[in-house]
């Protein structure tokens, strides 16, 4: 697969780190238990580090890394995590061959040049290691008539602008080569509430929005924010928002794929 070839994450770090959603602990604790060694993690392509950070729950040492110097920059400390600035296909030598229990890669292998990135999976992996692709899908919010403009303002007037590589994500990367081990993995979801700021920051981030811009509908972004400020009631209230997590998890073995 090809990627697309602009990192659109490359700016605009901090409202990435702020109004991007977590991840639910379990699901790194669930990874961890599938790991054949909990010591190291590495979390590929990891931006401001909402699933790095996660993982510094579950494993004893992670490293996040990223492309871009912005996101590293941005990225939310924690103990148990270090940060490094270097593409997927190119994981920093210090990691070293053989040594790490799982690679991840959370909302972010659609960019990737997979191949090369499958080989440094093999390369770093321990024998039996996880590799983790997720993703989440689109959000979905408790009131029924928000919840309708959003699904309009993500499908109907951004279509013209998402990447082609969106479309894996909203296939779950079912569509993405896969040679490894498959192992059956049900993610639990994202939950979150969500004041109206919330909401606006968070479309803020896709790379849809950035593109509308770029080609003069910055109006778009400010169409559905009237909108869901009239639907919406007091700013400060805040809804309950879910995105449904999917991808693809498997085993690296020492002979390869």
């Amino acid at each position: 697969m090809t990627p697309d070839a602009r990192n659109w994450f490359d700016e605009g770090g901090q409202a990435y780190a702020r109004f991007r959603p977590s991840y639910p602990a379990s699901l790194a604790a669930d990874l961890a238990r599938l790991a054949p060694r909990t010591d190291l993690a590495v979390d590929v392509g990891c931006g401001n580090g909402q699933f790095t950070t996660t993982l510094g729950g579950a494993f004893d040492r992670v490293i996040g890394v990223d492309p871009s110097a912005e996101q590293i920059a941005n990225a939310a400390p924690h103990p148990d995590v270090e940060y490094q600035q270097a593409p997927a296909e190119l994981l920093p030598a210090g990691i070293g061959s053989c040594s790490v229990g799982l690679v991840s890669a959370a909302q972010a292998a659609h960019w990737f040049e997979l191949p090369r990135f499958y080989d440094e999976v093999i390369r770093v992996s321990a024998d039996g290691g996880v590799i983790a692709l997720l993703c989440y899908g689109v959000l979905s919010i408790e009131d029924p008539a928000i919840d309708e403009r959003a699904q309009r303002f993500y499908a109907d007037d951004l279509d013209a602008y998402w990447p082609p590589s969106r479309r894996l994500v909203e296939r779950e990367y079912r569509d993405l080569p896969f040679p490894f081990e498959e192992l059956d993995f049900r993610a639990p979801s994202i939950r979150k509430r969500l004041t109206l700021d919330g909401l606006l920051g968070y479309f803020s981030t896709w790379s849809a929005v950035r593109a509308a811009r770029e080609a003069g509908r910055a109006g778009l972004l400010e169409d559905v924010g009237r909108d869901l400020t009239a639907l919406w009631g007091d700013p400060a209230t805040e809804r309950l928002t879910t995105w449904p997590i999917g991808g693809r998890v498997g085993r690296v073995r020492a002979s390869g794929v």
